[in-house]
This record gives structure tokens, C-alpha cells and sequence, in this order.
């Protein structure tokens, strides 16, 4: 319906009187009541209709006024007329126009006796409306007038916009049109307060059916109201405590869940709210029974309808101390739901030992306040404080029982922060003492290490290691034991033990994945009982680099494939054999062995590196090498490259570990190398070839124990080993090693000489003199070192 057709049905009389008084618009029911033509009085003030006498009525200051008036005909007589008036829009802050209506005279008496309307009214439980097809009002019972603030008789042939300029009735029309048009049922939902009434606004149901004749066709509608405050307000409760399950414990982080709680419940049910936590008891333990005033809460959320929260006496993070007459404490000690209002003045009695809050209840007008106590697991936890000033209506009891139910909730998330917080701390603690605090300066390698704990699961198993071996060797170890939490990083810890015991013994990469290959067996049956269902399970990539030889021998259990970066050239991927996790048991590892350059970098990684959800393993793995291959001296600024390229602003969703290693090589002339001929005569000259070279090397007061240890060595090769045999000497800036190797897989091991025995204390003296000593199985047989620690002054 167009705006002109709105106005003018040829019924009712209506006029549009502008801000300045001047009559915009004039019907043609106002010119059959009134004899002016639209052309004759649009543009005029409407004080010009007014009869000779008549006193102008006065502009109301709210939306709408009624009352009588009397007006000039065309020809001269005076015309008394009730008149309903109402501002468009209602809710404008300047008036824009308004709409001056006057019903038809005779529709009070000549509609009274339709039938439709009798029956209708007659038949109506409730507030009822009935329209005609032209939308004009045919009839009202006293339940709707009363409703509408008007007088029945006067409503009848106005339409729904007519009688109110509010957003309802123009919905209130479009649906009616809807039912004539279509012959079904409408219903409409709307909250608003009734003009007639004094209670504030309220849920209302409109039900509109179809009113037919007898021949089925659509001759008008009966419009019903209902007031469904208490159906609206239930579906509100379960609508809140559905959105405070879904929205309430989203992560486990203690602030985070009680902003949720605030978040969800203003302002659905309050208009302030604060949450207020005790602070955990040292060592993790938890407060047994109710807290004793005076109370330290810290502040750990709050939201408000007002932008800012200006109603906030606590920032978020600060502690206040509460006391005994306080309702935060009367609520955490009694260990219920407190409910103050301003009414009753026990608001003001409770907060009477804060002036600070006092004048937040004056300056914001406060009238109810509602402290819940937060409690999960038989543990008091803190308390929520839901506050009214916006809403007029006080804290009932199902406000209680629901704010009690919600916070139910929050308290268990809460609480399951507070406990994954604490674990992961533990946790946390555990893994950090576990793993190397700095690793060692060795001469074959310059190593770098970055480890993250996972930031959205519980802390894993990840870990690495640098192990000096003999022989200026170095062993290189990354892991990632499968889980999270305390039992994994309880298990990386017997792990790594178990590497540094198996390497301590001089294992090949590929037999001391098969030893802990074992370990994590019996570690799963263990953790599994007789079923041995067992989760225990973890992946492993060891490397051993010579820096003599300047090769490196890898093999892998599982885990990631290594990265190398040569000295002049992009990084790349090695090529290792895939061996089966830690845990499974029954196949063989294998190992690899590479050459690299002096300077070349080794960069080992676990899994939790190229893991990500925004990206594949392979464009990760890309990522990776360009972050490597970008030159750089340190190593540090590497690892730190490389975490910032790969794993986002918030950190990881799994532990990753990074180890970096650049290796060095050993120049030939800190090493000498001698043939030895299985001849005990020949043990002499040996010694005497000894003393030179480390005279060439300076090392002039190490000659003395040198000679023995290598006399002792030579010995025990000719008189238990078998040829060849070879000795060799290694010097850095520290340490002067001497091994001496042959073709007899037997290892010597020491013991207790007894007092008249010719032998058997050879290995002992060696030990004695010595920094440490060993041996290693090789290939070919076997090797016996040992380690001399040199002074500054002996270089």
C-alpha cells in the first residue's frame, strides 16, 4: 500500500501536521468531515481549522495525546471532533511530524451491531482486536482498549498505524495484510510496554486468524494478545544457560573462562558483572572448607553494558581485600547466593565499609546486586557479582536459581584451568629440568638448541642432546616421546638417561636405537600391566660426527629427516633409512653415513615444528630450508629465524625441539698415527717416537704421563690383542688423547690386583693418571683411549 493510499481510505480522517505547525498532508476523509480540499489547507498552519474560540490544544511531551477538539467546517459551523494524535517516529529525539486521526462518527453506533464483531468479542478469552479488509478497526473489547489506553468506541475504523506509531503496529499491519491475503494464521512476538499499563516493557504474542463467511471467502481478522512475560523469560534462562555451556570453558585458561562468564551473562542478566577469584594455596594445594574473612580476591574479570566498564571499582589482575560484613565474603562463607537491594536498604548497609562503592551505587543508580559463590569439586574457588542499574527490575529467585546455574558451570571450567594450569606447570618444570640447561663446548661441533612447550595441549615429550663421546667425537640426539603431559615427560627423561648410558658405552647409531628400542618395549608392557596394552611410544634420530675423519653416521627411529646446510649451498634434506618407531620391536635400524665440510650445519627437529593447520607438511618443510639456507655466523639467530618463520604468533599446538650443530674439522697435524709391530722390544722406541711429537706440539710436562699411559696401552694391545695394531695421539687446546686399536673384539675392564700378584695393575694406573679412559668395539676389533686433561701452561 502506498504512503497515499495509507492515508487516505475514504473513512477515517487524517491529517500530517509538521514540526512548525503546517498542515503536509489531508485526506479525503478529512475533507468530508471538514469541507476543505487538500489544496486549500495543505501548506496552512492547522491552527487555521480551529473554530472561532477554540483554544489550540496543548503539545504533549511525550508520543501521543487524545482528546476533543473543535474545528471550523468550510462553510462557517463549528465541528467538535475527537482527536488521536501521535509523533513519527515515536522514539525521535526532535519531533519529525505527527499524525492526526479522527474515527468516523457513525462507526461507534452503526458498527456496534455487526454480527462479525458480536461473535467475535463474545467468543474472545482475551484482549481482542477484529479488522475489516481494509484494515479498519471494526471492533475492540474493554481487555485490548485498556491495554491501548483508549476508549473502545472511539479506535473503531482506525487502522493499526492509526493508533500507535511504533515499530509493533507497522508490523502489526504488514501482518494482518498477510492474513487476508493468504487466509492463514499469523503470529507476531513483540516486547514492549502496553500503554495502559504501569509495569515496565514485557514479552506480548500476537495471534491473528482469518475471519470467513459462509461461503469460505476472507472477510476480516481477529487479532488476540497475550502476555507470555513468563514463557519468554523461561526460553530466555535456556537460551542463556545453552550459550554459557557453549560459549563458557573454550580453552583452559583461568582469565579467559571468567571473561566468558561475564561476557555471557551481561546483558542477558545483568548489567554489570565481576568476577572475583581466591588465589590458589601455595604448592598447589586447595583451601579446605569455607574461606575466613577478610577475604583477598583478585579481580580476574568484569563486563558492563557500558562501554568501559565505568562502574569498575577493581581493574582486572588488582587484589581487594573484603570483609566479614561484605557480600562477597557473607556469600563465600555461607556458601550461597547473597541478593542485596536498594529497596530494602541492605545494599547500602553492605556496602557501607566501601565509600568508593557507595558512590558507584549513587553516581550509576544500583539497585540490585546478586553474589554468587563460584564452587567446583567441593572447592571454593571465588565469587561472581552480577549487578542491575539499567533494568529496573530487582533479582527474583529464578534470576537466582539461573545465575547459580550458570556460574555452576563456569566454576568446573574454572577449576579444570586452574587444575591443566598447575599440570602443565609441574609439567613443565619436569621437562625443563630434564633437558640440557647448555651444551657442552666441544671441538668437533658448535652446537644451538631452542626448546617450546605446546601452547594449546598439554606439555610433551620432546627433547635433544649434544654427548662428547671419545676420540673428540660427538653424539647428537633429538626425541619426541608420543602423549603429553607428566607420564611423557616422565618417560623422556628415562630415555635420554638411557641415550647417554648407551652412548657412554660407544654404540653405533644403529645398536643403540636397538637397545632403546628394547627399553620402550618393556616400558609399554610395564605402564600396560600383564595385557601389555601399553601406550608407550617415541620417535628417535641419533648421529655420531668424527671430526678427524669428518663423517657423520645417522640413523633414525621414525623421526624427522635431518637438514644440511653446506658451507656454500642451499639446505637440504638427507636421505636416511626409515626406521620403525621406538616401541614397536622385531625390525632392524640402519645406518647412513655422510661426509661433511667443516662448517656445514646439521639442523634436527620434531615433528611439532612443521606442524601446522594453515599449511602441509611439504610447503612447512619448504619454509624450513629457505629459513635455513639464509647465511648467517650465529646460530642462535638461526633458530630464532626459523621459529619466527614457521610456527605462529601464538605459539605451537605441539612441543618442538630445534638442535643446530656446525661442525669442525681437526686439522692432520694435531693428530700422529704409529704402526705397531706385535714386538714387546719394540715397546721403547714407541715411547721414544711419543716424546718427540709431543715436543713438536709443545707439550713438553705432558711427556711424562703420555709415556706411561702409552707404554701401558701398547703393552696389553701386543700381549692380549691381535695385530694390526695402531697407535694414535689427538690433541685440541684441552685434551691429549691416546688410543690404541686392534683386531680382538675382548674389552679389558679393571681389577683389584692382590698384593703378591706380578700383574693386573696397568689399567688401573692408567685410570689413575688419566682424565677418563675406555673402550669402543669398532669394526675391525676394538679400541682402548684414554683422556689427559692439560694445563694452560702444558699447551
Amino acid at each position: 500500500m502506498s504512503p497515499d493510499e495509507a492515508l487516505d481510505d475514504g473513512v477515517a480522517a487524517r491529517a500530517v501536521i509538521a514540526v512548525d505547525g503546517t498542515l503536509t498532508e489531508w485526506s479525503e476523509g478529512a475533507r468530508r468531515l471538514l469541507g476543505h480540499t487538500a489544496a486549500e489547507v495543505v501548506g496552512r498552519p492547522a491552527a487555521d481549522l480551529l473554530a472561532d474560540g477554540a483554544d489550540p490544544p496543548t503539545v504533549p511531551d511525550d508520543s501521543r495525546w487524545s482528546g476533543t477538539v473543535t474545528l471550523r467546517h468550510r462553510d462557517g459551523h463549528p465541528v467538535t471532533l475527537w482527536v488521536l494524535a501521535h509523533r513519527r517516529p515515536p522514539d525521535a529525539a526532535e519531533a519529525i511530524d505527527w499524525l492526526a486521526v479522527s474515527p468516523p462518527e457513525a462507526a461507534d453506533h452503526a458498527l456496534a451491531d455487526d454480527p462479525l464483531v458480536r461473535m467475535a468479542l463474545t467468543q474472545s478469552p482475551c484482549a481482542t482486536m477484529i479488522f475489516d479488509e481494509r484494515l479498519r478497526l471494526r471492533g475492540v473489547n474493554e481487555a485490548m482498549a485498556d491495554l491501548l489506553g483508549l476508549p473502545a468506541g472511539r479506535m473503531l475504523g482506525l487502522r493499526p498505524t492509526d493508533v500507535g506509531s511504533r515499530p509493533p503496529n507497522a508490523e502489526l499491519e504488514e501482518n494482518l495484510r498477510r492474513v487476508l491475503s493468504t487466509g492463514r494464521r499469523q503470529d507476531m512476538q513483540t516486547y514492549m510496554k502496553a500503554t495502559g499499563e504501569d509495569r515496565g516493557a514485557h514479552a506480548w504474542l500476537a495471534r491473528m486468524a482469518p475471519l470467513t463467511d459462509g461461503a469460505g471467502r476472507v472477510r476480516g481478522v481477529c487479532v488476540t494478545a497475550h502476555d507470555f512475560s513468563d514463557q519468554y523469560r523461561s526460553r530466555e534462562r535456556l537460551q542463556l544457560v545453552n550459550e554459557a555451556s557453549v560459549r563458557i570453558g573454550t580453552t583452559l585458561d583461568v582469565t579467559r573462562t571468567a571473561q566468558e562468564l561475564a561476557d555471557v551473562c551481561v546483558p542477558a542478566l545483568a548489567d554489570f558483572v565481576s568476577v572475583d577469584l581466591l588465589d590458589p594455596q601455595e604448592h598447589g594445594g586447595e583451601s579446605a572448607g569455607p574461606p575466613i574473612p577478610p577475604l583477598s580476591l583478585r579481580r580476574s574479570a568484569h563486563q558492563s553494558v557500558n562501554k568501559g566498564s565505568p562502574e569498575a571499582v577493581a581493574k582486572p589482575g588488582q587484589v581487594d581485600v573484603y570483609p566479614e560484613n561484605s557480600p562477597q565474603s557473607a556469600s563465600l562463607v555461607a556458601g550461597h547466593t547473597v541478593v542485596a537491594s536498594g529497596s530494602s536498604g541492605d545494599l547500602e548497609r553492605w556496602l557501607a565499609w566501601d565509600p568508593v562503592r557507595f558512590q558507584r551505587i549513587q553516581e550509576y543508580g544500583i539497585h540490585s546486586t546478586m553474589s554468587v559463590p563460584l564452587q567446583a569439586r567441593g572447592t571454593t574457588l571465588g565469587v561472581a557479582v552480577f549487578t542491575r542499574f539499567r533494568r529496573p527490575e530487582a533479582f527474583t529467585v529464578d534470576d537466582v536459581l539461573l545465575a547459580e546455574e550458570v556460574t555452576a558451570r563456569a566454576a568446573v571450567c574454572i577449576d579444570n584451568a586452574r587444575r591443566y594450569s598447575r599440570e602443565r606447570e609441574t609439567t613443565l618444570t619436569l621437562q625443563r629440568s630434564l633437558l640440557p640447561r647448555t651444551l657442552p663446548h666441544t671441538a668437533a661441533v658448535e652446537a644451538a638448541s631452542r626448546y617450546l612447550p605446546a601452547t594449546r595441549s598439554g606439555v610433551g615429550g620432546d627433547w635433544f642432546d649434544v654427548i662428547p663421546l671419545s676420540g673428540m667425537r660427538v653424539a647428537m640426539v633429538v626425541g619426541d616421546v608420543v602423549g603429553h603431559g607428566i607420564q611423557a615427560s616422565a618417560t623422556m627423561g628415562r630415555l635420554r638417561t638411557a641415550v647417554r648410558t648407551l652412548a657412554d658405552i660407544d654404540l653405533a647409531p644403529d645398536e643403540l636405537l636397538t637397545h632403546l628400542d628394547d627399553l620402550v618395549v618393556r616400558l609399554s608392557q610395564e605402564s600396560g600391566g600383564d595385557t601389555g596394552t601399553g601406550e608407550v611410544g617415541a620417535t628417535c634420530l641419533y648421529a655420531v660426527y668424527d671430526p678427524v675423519s669428518r663423517r657423520c653416521t645417522l640413523a633414525r627411529a621414525g623421526h624427522p629427516l635431518p637438514l644440511l646446510v653446506p658451507p656454500d649451498g642451499p639446505a637440504r634434506q638427507l636421505d636416511l633409512p626409515s626406521g620403525p618407531p621406538l616401541g614397536v620391536g622385531g625390525l632392524p635400524f640402519e645406518c647412513a653415513e655422510v661426509e661433511l665440510r667443516e662448517g656445514s650445519v646439521l639442523a634436527f627437529h620434531t615433528d611439532g615444528l612443521l606442524a601446522s593447520r594453515e599449511r602441509d607438511v611439504d610447503a612447512g618443510g619448504r619454509m624450513l630450508r629457505e629459513a635455513l639456507s639464509a647465511p648467517s655466523d650465529s646460530l642462535d639467530e638461526i633458530c630464532d629465524r626459523v621459529l619466527h618463520t614457521l610456527l605462529p604468533p601464538g605459539g605451537s599446538s605441539d612441543d618442538v625441539a630445534l638442535l643446530l650443530a656446525r661442525t669442525r674439522g681437526l686439522p692432520s697435524t694435531q693428530v700422529a698415527t704409529w704402526d705397531i709391530p706385535a714386538d714387546p722390544a719394540l715397546v721403547a722406541p714407541i715411547r721414544k717416537q711419543v716424546v718427540d711429537q709431543l715436543e713438536r706440539w709443545g707439550m713438553i710436562e705432558a711427556t711424562f704421563t703420555a709415556e706411561l699411559v702409552v707404554s701401558e696401552l701398547v703393552t696389553n694391545a701386543i700381549r692380549y690383542g691381535a695385530p694390526p695394531i695402531r697407535l694414535r695421539l689427538i690433541h685440541d687446546e684441552a685434551t691429549l688423547i691416546c688410543e690404541v686399536s686392534d683386531t680382538n673384539h675382548t674389552a679389558p675392564h679393571l681389577r683389584r690386583a692382590k698384593t703378591w700378584d706380578e700383574g693386573g695393575r696397568g689399567l688401573l694406573l692408567v685410570a689413575q693418571l688419566t682424565q677418563r679412559w675406555g673402550s669402543r668395539h669398532t669394526g675391525e676389533g676394538k679400541t682402548i683411549w684414554a683422556e689427559l686433561a692439560l694445563l694452560d701452561d702444558e699447551i
